[in-house]
């Protein structure tokens, strides 16, 4: 039999033996570096209700439909005019930057296009659909830099999909008649897509829908080397113009004042991505104000 003190050893080591091993400490997750530019949060619910498809398929034929009006009646720019030409780099210098914002945009078929027209306007229709009116450039005397904030405030609605989801919410709450069958794909033919189109045209955008499409427009046009600051001289005319008779692309919009308050809130955390990003080697001027638009209206 082993000596007392040797029995007390083997069972100190038993015991010590028996013990579970102390877990170690788990790895740091990688940080994830902070996203540079606006937070405007996640789209809203009700664009999932509305085939993307058939929204930008609606929205092509409508686009198709309204050059080639334009083109009757002599009032679409050539391809070779000077301020379709500026529109065109000043877009193309933007359109990358978008797909981050929304991925269906590197499929989407982009085109620009000028429309001969004293209308203060511009739009972006779903799947890249841009349409300036030469009285937006030639009554306000847009710079580049300004002309860059209209364009990204009006292709920020379009990846954003917030048409999308004001059909989406229209379609639920029964308030836009003949094509809610459509929009939820229990429809189809010419006609639907012809309501939709149509619906797309009409649509009035939420006070918050405008606040967004202003930030997220800032952020691509910093990004494509446009200064955001313009943003406030955009709105100075803008206020301006509305002293009269409301432009119409502004007639729905929330206040200048407000507007330019909330871009200068917002000017920190866009500013360093102008000031990092690749300037634009070519510059335009406004329109001469001897051009007079081909279509009065």
């Amino acid at each position: 039999m082993p000596p007392p003190w040797r029995l007390c050893i083997v069972l100190l080591l038993g015991a010590t033996l028996a013990l579970p091993a102390r877990a170690q400490a788990p790895e740091p997750a990688p940080s994830t570096p902070a996203r540079e530019g606006v937070d405007v949060g996640k789209k809203s619910s009700f664009a999932g209700l509305v085939p993307a498809e058939r929204v930008e398929q609606a929205a092509q034929q409508q686009y198709l439909q309204l050059r080639e009006l334009a083109a009757r009646k002599d009032a679409l720019a050539p391809d070779d005019f000077p301020q379709l030409v500026r529109l065109r780099v000043i877009a193309e210098r933007i359109i990358p930057y978008s797909y981050e914002w929304n991925d269906r945009a590197r499929e989407w078929e982009w085109e620009v296009n000028l429309i001969g027209s004293r209308q203060i306007n511009a739009f972006c229709m779903p799947g890249g659909k841009i349409a300036f009116y030469y009285g937006l450039l030639d009554r306000l005397q847009l710079s580049d830099d300004e002309v860059a904030l209209v364009m990204g405030h009006e292709v920020a609605h379009a990846l954003r999909e917030h048409a999308r989801a004001q059909m989406g919410k229209s379609a639920v709450t029964g308030t836009v008649l003949g094509i809610g069958a459509a929009l939820l794909g229990l429809g189809s033919g010419g006609r639907y897509l012809a309501d939709m189109g149509n619906q797309l045209l009409t649509l009035k955008f939420s006070r918050d829908d405008e606040t967004e499409a202003d930030l997220v427009g800032m952020e691509l046009a910093a990004r494509a080397g446009y200064d955001p600051r313009a943003g406030i001289t955009l709105w100075q005319k803008m206020s301006a113009a509305n002293k009269g008779t409301p432009p119409e692309w502004i007639s729905t919009h929330p206040s200048g004042g407000s507007r330019i308050k909330e871009i200068e809130s917002n000017l920190a955390k866009v500013t360093p991505l102008y000031e990092r990003a690749e300037k634009p080697t070519e510059h335009f001027a406004p329109p001469r104000a001897a051009n007079a638009a081909s279509s009065e209206d």
